[in-house]
């Protein structure tokens, strides 16, 4: 009979989603299953390519058009100024086709990317070289990671940092992915130069996604979509409470390069290559750490 205990502990784990039937690859010994999961590549946000096809993207389109006009009736619970920045890129009427093709186009290239470099010159595959965030897992349980080619320690001598980049920073370098830096997430005092730069030139050279003008970045393209769900549950005449209106912008956004924050609908005033974000439950820690200093837009809210 088990003896009486005093200990007692409720633990504060995840539990991750079913990675599917042959999820598991193998197992070395008794107490190591190897398996296979996904991973979420940070700080780059891929265009999305939830609409699932062409027809999709087209109903995606005529949805943002309508949000559009319930901005300018005022039935969408957006500030002025936020209306004035993002509806140009709503009635244009292809905000969700510009979308999904920029998403198939993000995916070619990386695909392609990645066998490329992991490919050697005698045909063999290198492995992967995998580094974890500060935070292990994503809301929807994916590792969060940068991941580059496993190169030999005689590789790494001869390459310099550009040579030996992450496949995250292959993505911005390109402009198939926006940059997208959230804290405490944020690449180490050598890398982050690098990745700003190369986000900057790909902007200003219109590479990728920036190519177009009206180019909407992913997570804006999912704000959207939230909005555009919460102005029809308004317009229908249900009652919302104001978190569940306004849930459609999550994260504040700090300036990288004077070190201000803004509010969650503030976040069009940064440069998209400067924009570091941050959730609400991570703003004061943000705020000590990095010493930042509130906008004026945000003091006066």
């Amino acid at each position: 009979m088990v003896d009486p205990i005093q200990i007692f502990w409720t633990p504060a784990g995840e539990n991750l989603p079913s990675l599917g039937a042959r999820a598991l690859v193998d197992v070395s010994d008794g107490d190591t299953p190897t398996v296979r999961m996904p991973i979420r590549m940070l700080s780059v946000d891929t265009p999305e390519v939830t609409a699932h096809s062409e027809a999709g993207a087209c109903k995606v389109d005529e949805a943002f058009v309508q949000l559009a006009q319930w901005i300018h009736q005022g039935k969408a619970p957006v500030t002025q100024a936020f209306a004035d920045y993002i509806l140009p890129k709503l009635e244009a009427a292809n905000a969700g086709s510009l979308q999904y093709q920029q998403g198939k186009a993000a995916s070619e290239f990386a695909k392609a990317n990645i066998e490329r470099r992991l490919t050697r010159a005698t045909g063999s595959k290198r492995n992967l070289f995998i580094r974890t965030a500060d935070q292990a897992f994503d809301p929807n349980h994916r590792l969060l990671a940068y991941v580059a080619p496993n190169y030999s320690a005689a590789e790494l001598a001869s390459l310099n940092r550009l040579e030996r980049s992450t496949f995250n920073l292959d993505l911005i370098a390109q402009g198939w992915a926006s940059p997208f830096i959230i804290f405490p997430n944020i690449p180490g005092e050598l890398d982050l130069p690098l990745y700003l730069h190369l986000a900057v030139a790909a902007y200003e050279e219109k590479k990728g996604i920036w190519a177009e003008t009206l180019t909407m970045p992913a997570y804006e393209y999912r704000m959207c979509e939230k909005l555009y769900a919460i102005s029809k549950a308004l317009v229908e005449g249900k009652t919302l409470r104001s978190s569940e209106r306004y849930a459609w912008r999550s994260r504040y956004c700090a300036d990288m390069r004077m070190r201000l924050l803004y509010g969650p609908e503030q976040y069009f005033q940064i440069p998209p290559a400067y924009r570091l974000w941050l959730w609400p439950n991570d703003v004061q820690k943000a705020v000590s750490a990095l010493n930042l200093v509130p906008s004026a837009g945000l003091v006066e809210l």
